[in-house]
């Protein structure tokens, strides 16, 4: 992937008193899938307006494919975007809809006829040209919102949300299409979500945004496995947060300890001997089993279950452990969920717990 595709450079907005993007900087790679993940108000949306055109930044510049478009109209720019009310004209039949841009252009018929048959093939659409909006699913509203969007050729699409409209189900389903077809078809994309799994199954990169910042960039696996701060370790999904010291560090390792146990990990930046620290560790990072006598190690601890949830694929428990605290408690899920008795019933009672030492994570004490 050929690098600054897509370049946010300073970008800052404001409304009124409010700062809504404090100085963003970003480059999207062409051909990548670039989602913007955060809490409601943290400025995804604002973001990708300023992208769109749709809303022009108060400092900063942006470039697409190497061409600055500041103060570009929206219909100069070739990005489409796709919302979550999808925008359809409901007096419009799917061909009429899909082919409302071509249209516009005055292009010859039989062309665009050619471009709606191949839009109605990638988006699984073909033979519904002649029916309405009214008459197709919520899926197939959204798959001829993508045509639309793409028939005109551009190389970029922007979607703010544009699956929260959709079942659970069918959200699964669409995401996984979706992604197939922009590898397919090599766009470059833009996605705003504040959904966690969204993020993660669909992404090549992921923007973590808090209060019009963007504080970490990486890839899935970087964002939920090498957290950069407690935020986003506690946004992407569930996490354990324990205190830690920083003991040495040598050899691009480090040592830290908790509650007497030592962990060897890869070095972290900004990070001393002496000073505070946070284990981060992922529930799915945790091994559990009724306690057995005898047990102990630097990667054992003993706690008692104080509650369960039956999750399906996976039992999420809550284990305190002993002698350290009324707020000293595991989050731990278990992926095999017989491995706690007959008929796949809930470990309960005391129980031991060891860590994954190859997913341990340290971060900046806050």
């Amino acid at each position: 992937m050929a690098e600054n595709y897509i370049e946010f450079k300073n970008i800052t907005k404001r409304f009124e008193s409010v700062t809504a993007l404090d100085n963003i900087n970003l480059v999207i790679p062409k051909g990548c899938f670039m989602t913007l993940l955060g809490p409601s108000g943290c400025g995804k949306t604002t973001l990708m307006r300023q992208l769109a055109g749709f809303s022009e930044p108060d400092e900063g510049e942006i470039f697409l494919n190497g061409r600055k478009v500041n103060g570009l109209p929206p219909y100069k720019r070739g990005t489409p975007l796709v919302f979550q009310e999808y925008a359809l004209f409901p007096h419009m039949t799917v061909y009429e809809n899909i082919s409302y841009g071509l249209r516009l252009k005055k292009i010859k018929p039989d062309k665009i006829s050619e471009s709606v048959k191949k839009m109605l093939a990638t988006f699984n659409l073909a033979g519904m040209d002649k029916r309405f909006p009214r008459q197709l699913s919520g899926g197939q509203q959204q798959r001829v919102a993508f045509a639309r969007a793409l028939i005109m050729g551009q190389e970029t699409l922007l979607l703010d949300e544009p699956l929260s409209n959709l079942d659970a189900k069918l959200r699964v389903e669409v995401r996984g299409e979706l992604r197939q077809i922009q590898k397919s078809l090599g766009i470059t994309v833009m996605y705003v979500t504040h959904d966690q799994d969204e993020a993660l199954s669909m992404s090549d990169k992921i923007a973590v945004m808090k209060q019009g910042r963007i504080v970490q960039t990486g890839s899935p696996w970087e964002i939920y496995f090498r957290p950069s701060n407690a935020f986003v370790a506690g946004f992407v999904g569930a996490v354990n947060l324990l205190p830690v010291q920083v003991e040495d560090i040598s050899n691009g390792a480090m040592t830290v300890s908790w509650e007497g146990r030592v962990f060897s990990i890869p070095k972290i930046e900004g990070l001393s001997p002496g000073g505070k620290a946070q284990l981060a560790l992922r529930p799915e990072s945790i091994l559990i089993k009724p306690l057995a006598a005898g047990t102990g190690g630097d990667k054992v601890s003993a706690g008692k279950v104080t509650m369960s949830s039956f999750l399906g694929r996976y039992i999420r428990y809550w284990v305190k452990l002993e002698g350290r605290g009324a707020d000293t408690t595991l989050i731990v899920d278990d992926s095999n969920p017989n491995i706690g008795g007959s008929a796949g019933r809930p470990i309960e009672g005391n129980v031991e717990v060891s860590f994954d030492t190859q997913k341990l994570h340290v971060i900046n004490a806050e």
